[in-house]
């Protein structure tokens, strides 16, 4: 009974003993073979904002495979990049990269992967082509060793390559603003730009219209923003004239404007060139002041005072009217005058009729007064409040004797009637 047991036992050892060892594949001589080229547009235009799309390929190929008896397999292929990692630099190039490194992750053989990078185009960028390098970064296994028949030992190896990447810059019209001259341009108010430009660029441009455009908050905003001025040939040197107006938060100081031109390329397509900005000195709000000694009223009667106002700006208000406040004790039939134009610099005389209580107190008194006029573009502005200085003078001491004129006349009267009436009676006794 014991031995069929036995007998069992024997014939699965055997059929251990004979079975084959399972082969496993190795590859040998092989490594990752890496490439890249910009996918689509590769032409730009300066001041513009670009994403360079790089094809990062690994055309690796596996040159000799083997087929070890009784080994370890392998975790990774040789021909696998690994942790891939791409950056872009701009190298001499007029780019600005605005991507950081990009970690890809791996790519096996024959496999490709798209990776789109940000950058910007200098504005004052040169017509040609240049040269952009593509660092590639990865790593892939060199080789892999099981001497000992139990344990595999991997060998991997870094990588670092640099690839050239060509891009183009297009010609384009670029604007170079030769003289930038303001024309009654103060704060609050309304002005004209006039503006000399040169194309210094290397393209002829066609229907061009030249504009300005605000630039981010600054308070220069343009109302009449576009001129056109037809051809615009390269060095060509063209003026032109801008209505804008000035916010009244701004200061006397200067601020800045974008310039640019839309025109017609060599290819028929419309575009816009690089903006170029330039600073606007603004004036000060025009202000006026009091020039003319303190006007003088009489308590209980009607009186016509003399106002010299001043423009203390550095450009004419057009039409101006002074008005006046007359508040208690005083009161007014006639509190705005009419004063015409007023250069910078320029004095003017208003007169008002004003009354004054008869028992006003006899001191000094501040009227706010202001001028409402209008700017070079017809606009209507009214200037900060500002003080008429009035004095209140005591009635003089003859009003006391005008008072009793008429009792002094008729006592006068009276005197000489009884003087003439005793020298008659005197003559008849």
């Amino acid at each position: 009974m014991k031995y069929p047991k036995s007998v069992l036992i024997f014939l699965i050892l055997s059929l251990i003993a004979i079975m084959p060892v399972m082969g496993v594949d190795t590859y040998v001589g092989a490594s990752p073979h890496m490439s890249a080229t910009i996918s689509g547009v590769n032409e730009f235009t300066p001041g513009q904002d670009v994403t360079v799309n790089v094809l990062v390929r690994n055309s690796g190929v596996n040159d000799i495979k083997q087929l070890t008896i009784g080994t370890i397999d392998r975790d990774d292929l040789p021909t696998t990049a690994k942790m891939v990692m791409v950056g872009l630099g701009a190298g001499s190039a007029p780019v600005v990269i605005k991507s950081d490194p990009k970690n890809i992750g791996d790519i096996k053989s024959q496999g490709l992967v798209t990776v789109p990078i940000l950058a910007k185009i200098l504005s004052n960028a040169s017509m040609g082509e240049y040269q952009i390098p593509l660092t590639i970064q990865y790593t892939y296994l060199e080789s892999a060793n099981n001497d000992a028949g139990e344990y595999l030992q991997n060998h991997y190896r870094k990588v670092s390559e640099t690839f050239p990447l060509t891009i183009k810059i297009k010609p384009q019209v670029k604007i170079n603003v030769i003289e930038a001259v303001p024309e009654n341009l103060n704060v609050g108010s309304g002005g004209y730009l006039n503006l000399k430009i040169q194309n210094i660029g290397f393209e002829d441009g066609k229907k061009a219209t030249l504009k300005i455009l605000r630039s981010g908050q600054s308070p220069i905003i343009p109302t009449d923003s576009s001129v056109f001025i037809g051809d615009f040939p390269r060095n060509a040197t063209v003026s032109c004239r801008y209505k804008v107006a000035v916010s009244g938060d701004a200061a006397k100081q200067t601020y800045p404007v974008d310039v640019a031109v839309t025109y017609e390329n060599r290819e028929g397509d419309i575009v816009t060139s690089a903006t170029d900005t330039v600073g606007i000195p603004i004036g000060g709000k025009l202000t006026f002041s009091v020039s003319s000694a303190p006007a003088r009223v009489i308590p209980g009667s009607d009186n016509v005072i003399t106002v010299n106002y001043r423009n203390n700006g550095d450009t004419t208000a057009y039409h101006s009217q002074a008005r006046i406040s007359a508040v208690d004790p005083f009161t007014s039939s006639d509190d705005t005058a009419y004063i015409g134009d007023i250069k910078p610099g320029e004095n003017v005389t208003a007169r008002y009729q004003i009354s004054a209580r008869d028992d006003a107190e006899i001191k000094t008194y501040l009227l706010d007064a202001d001028i409402r006029y209008r700017d070079s573009l017809d606009n209507s502005q009214i200037s900060d409040t500002f003080k008429v200085i009035v004095l209140i003078d005591p009635k003089p001491e003859s009003s006391g004797l005008s008072s009793m004129l008429p009792l002094l006349v008729l006592i006068v009267i009276i005197g000489i009637s009884a003087g003439y009436y005793l020298l008659v009676m005197r003559k008849k006794k």
